[in-house]
């Protein structure tokens, strides 16, 4: 299993139920990466979503602690480890982490690989993603050149699990 997440430089990834920052090759980046694999998320992740239906193209998997909740287009499990039953049978590079922090905290320990775009920006958030820098069991293992969106400067990291 993979996570992909935008961060900012102390590793905010939202606030107030939303993304930090809206860099169009970061989106796009996105959907290439998760198109026809199956995603895993939070109710807010999903209800921060346009309309806060399921995306398109990829198998939708929901945790919510929330026993009736329903979505169409998507399967709503109860707890991480419902949601690892759901995928014991998928190779590890057909599952992405989605968000959100709660979500990510929960399934980092499960994934091999993380797919972070570094927003060279500090920014107020109430969100955040583990800093996989500090983390013994993670190292930076491919970084791509500086690029930047509307003064906004970023990188394509991957991280791997050691």
């Amino acid at each position: 299993m993979y996570a992909i997440v935008a961060v900012s430089k102390n590793w905010g990834i939202g606030r107030n139920n939303a993304l930090l920052f809206s860099i169009p090759e970061d989106m796009k980046y996105f959907r290439e990466m998760t198109a026809g694999k199956t995603i895993i998320m939070g109710r807010n992740t999903l209800e921060s979503f346009p309309n806060g239906a399921p995306l398109k193209n990829r198998r939708n998997i929901i945790i919510s602690t929330n026993e009736d909740y329903k979505v169409e287009g998507a399967e709503i499990v109860h707890s991480p480890a419902q949601a690892l039953e759901l995928l014991s049978d998928l190779p590890e590079d057909e599952v992405y982490v989605v968000g959100g922090s709660e979500v990510y905290r929960a399934m980092l320990p499960f994934c091999e690989k993380a797919f972070v775009t570094k927003v060279l920006k500090s920014s107020e958030a109430d969100r955040f993603f583990p800093d996989l820098d500090s983390l013994s069991d993670w190292k930076l293992a491919q970084v791509s050149e500086e690029k930047e969106h509307e003064g906004l400067k970023y990188r394509f990291c991957v991280y791997e699990r050691i």
